[in-house]
């Protein structure tokens, strides 16, 4: 009877840490749809595009960019993306008037990290052709998510600043220069534990991130480093912390569980009474 209830009490204390760490699994699951429409009552963003990297626009996850642009013309925004998130862009392009338009034109938006590499995407349609009398085409590019830290030769996206490029690729040439308007924007999704590392970077990569000398000297003289000034609206995070740790402790408490209720159904309930002392 003892041993039945030593057993009971360790399924209990098991059953109770998966319950603890089952929210932070059920977040990791993953999803294989981009949903270019969510969220789109957040908080407006910019209403301007650069046309190059360093004059890119930027915004927060959970705002709308806007601008209003000729086509040909190349589009740049960029947002913040910090450890553990997967970002999913979202862009959506209002066409000239139909009349006005020569036939197809196909479109395209690209996702560069801070280093400018081109970032691939997991899912969602990256490039669309819109037929000549299509009033609007969306486009969405879901990331992977973005890691702590990564080898030298690995193209991981890691935290920091992600550019957004939106041109069309290809339409006849009596189209070039006719107005559009365009809507991005960007969600987020916290992946944890699941995609955790153990290294970190030193800083975030952002334009204008400069050596911990110069940074402490730009914070002794009131002014935000750019470091700080590209940071996500909760600032950056250390990287050290995921769900992982709850998992690693869980697995300890449950491996110590197992090993007590192994002795106690090995060690029995000890010299039978019935039995001689002698023998």
């Amino acid at each position: 009877m003892r041993t039945v209830r030593t057993l009971a009490t360790v399924a209990l204390a098991g059953a109770a840490l998966l319950g603890l760490a089952a929210p932070a699994a059920l977040a990791d699951s993953p999803s294989a749809t981009a949903d270019p429409s969510a969220d789109t009552a957040s908080t407006s963003g910019p209403t301007e595009a650069g046309t190059t990297f360093r004059t890119a626009a930027r915004f927060l996850p959970g705002q709308q960019a806007t601008a209003q642009a000729a086509t040909g013309d190349y589009l740049y925004w960029v947002f913040p993306a910090d450890t553990g998130q997967r970002p999913t862009v979202s862009a959506t392009v209002t066409l000239p008037d139909a009349a006005l338009r020569h036939g197809s034109a196909t479109w395209r938006v690209d996702v560069y990290d801070g280093l400018r590499r081109r970032q691939p995407c997991m899912y969602g349609t990256q490039s669309r052709t819109a037929a000549k009398d299509a009033a609007t085409v969306e486009l969405a590019c879901v990331l992977r998510p973005v890691r702590a830290s990564a080898d030298a030769w690995a193209n991981d996206p890691l935290p920091g600043s992600y550019y957004v490029r939106l041109t069309v690729s290809t339409l006849p040439d009596d189209d070039l220069g006719q107005p559009f308007t365009a809507r991005v924007g960007v969600s987020t999704l916290d992946k944890g534990g699941a995609y955790a590392t153990d290294g970190s970077l030193a800083a975030p990569l952002v334009p204008g991130a400069t050596t911990a000398e110069l940074a402490d000297a730009e914070t002794g003289a009131g002014r935000k480093t750019a470091v700080e000034a590209a940071a996500p609206e909760d600032g950056w995070s250390s990287g050290w912390w995921s769900d992982r740790w709850l998992w690693t402790a869980a697995g300890g408490v449950l491996a110590a569980l197992a090993g007590i209720g192994g002795y106690a159904l090995t060690r029995g309930a000890g010299r039978p009474s019935r039995v001689p002392p002698a023998v």
